[in-house]
């Protein structure tokens, strides 16, 4: 049975790291292996930032560019010699961002971001492979785009999962293979990602095709941890943790894990394992079926940059039905996701990530209809299992606007200030 192994940026930031990582899947055991990576270190933000150039036509974007390609000629120079083909395989990817780049923007911001940022998943992979073989690393190559088929949904496609498990069980035999992880494309050949973070979900969709063995997301962290380490100084591992608990953690915004991954891997109970590429001998976390251990602890999850809406009727009549089902039309139409909501008679508040491009779309959207007001920089801070002691000192020194408790889990949305270390 086959397993799927994947490593994010922060694994192959700079040559080390990927020296550190070839070696690693170089002294393994595994004669089946799926290996998804991501763009190298924060090649990401990198690439959006010369989308956000391109768009707007911007005199720094052929110093955005450059700056991309420097970083990947720099790795590749601490890697090869410079007559190898790896040179002419990077510079063929460039010459197609160039293109791309020469031509007016399409009057679609997702899809303009899709057609950029997705190079930066199979700049990784090609730098990636070539070096594996270099050290004697026998394996497959293989573009995401022709087996993962999605909607044209940009910059958060929807998976039609029948045709990419056919295409998937044809393409993918026995052995060793390795492609990009956040990216697909639709029946069209039009280039789509799966929404950001989306390599762990491709890991999932793999793992799920395959019917595989077990999925080893590795990270720059022990495992899930019951809080992000860089705001919370008592951050503990979680050791085990059940589906239902990993999705509830991810939908509200836990970091560790892409949301959409875990409902595939629940499907056929495969085993996910977060590990630390740091500590590859560490035990890191499990999450499987009826594994509830993280009940014990509460979990903190930060969610910065914050937009709460409030929506109301113009002529101040209650918001019913009707106004709901046209609220969540535009919800959908700008794919902008809700964090939180809350009802009352005469309005209906929204939290959402604060997008700068999808967010002034579905505002001015409203406005035809509504009148909206809304509060900017905020943070959502959400708590499962929590315990009050533990809420007084979070929330010290902090304004709250909005407040949900449910037995599990509490949300509250308020005023950015500085971090209380819990």
């Amino acid at each position: 049975m086959t397993t799927v192994f994947k490593f994010g940026g922060a694994s192959i930031k700079d040559v080390n790291s990927i020296i550190h990582i070839s070696n690693f899947l170089k002294e393994g055991t595994h004669d089946n292996l799926f290996i998804v990576f991501s763009a190298m270190g924060k090649v990401t933000n990198m690439l959006e930032d010369i989308v956000d150039a391109y768009v707007i036509n911007s005199k720094d974007l052929s110093v955005l560019v450059e700056q991309v390609k420097l970083f990947h000629y720099n790795i590749m120079e601490g890697l090869f010699e410079e007559e190898e083909l790896i040179f002419d395989e990077v510079n063929n990817v460039f010459v197609e961002l160039d293109w791309i780049l020469e031509e007016e923007p399409y009057n679609n911001y997702s899809y303009n971001y899709d057609q950029i940022v997705s190079l930066g998943e199979i700049l990784s992979t090609k730098i990636m492979s070539q070096y594996l073989r270099k050290i004697g690393y026998d394996h497959k190559w293989i573009d995401a785009r022709d087996i993962i088929r999605t909607d044209n949904t940009f910059r958060d496609a929807k998976i039609d999962w029948k045709q990419t498990t056919t295409l998937i069980n044809k393409k993918v035999k026995s052995g060793i293979y390795l492609t990009q992880g956040f990216i697909g494309s639709t029946s069209e050949n039009f280039t789509t990602t799966l929404g950001r973070e989306g390599s762990d979900f491709t890991a999932a969709i793999l793992a799920f095709s395959l019917e595989a063995k077990e999925v080893v997301i590795w990270k720059d962290v022990p495992g899930m941890m019951n809080a992000d380490p860089r705001y919370f100084k008592n951050a503990e591992l979680l050791p085990n943790v059940s589906y239902d608990e990993a999705i509830e953690l991810a939908f509200f915004g836990a970091k560790v894990i892409h949301p959409k991954t875990i409902q595939p891997l629940k499907k056929k109970n495969i085993p996910l394992f977060i590990k630390s590429f740091i500590n590859i001998l560490n035990k890191g976390t499990l999450i499987k079926d009826k594994m509830d251990l993280a009940s014990l602890y509460p979990s903190y999850i930060v969610k910065e940059n914050q937009i709460l809406l409030s929506i109301s009727d113009p002529e101040l009549s209650f918001i019913v039905e009707e106004h709901m089902s046209q609220i969540f039309s535009l919800l959908a139409l700008h794919s902008v996701r809700v964090n939180m909501m809350q009802n009352s008679a005469v309005s209906f508040s929204i939290c959402i990530d604060n997008d700068k491009y999808r967010v002034p779309l579905l505002i001015a959207g409203l406005q035809k209809d509504f009148k909206v007001s809304y509060n900017q920089q905020l943070t959502l801070y959400t708590v499962r299992h929590y315990k009050k002691e533990d809420l007084d000192i979070l929330l010290r020194n902090k304004k709250i606007l909005l407040e949900q408790k449910s037995r599990n889990t509490i949300q509250i949305i308020a005023f950015e200030e500085d971090y209380t270390k819990a």
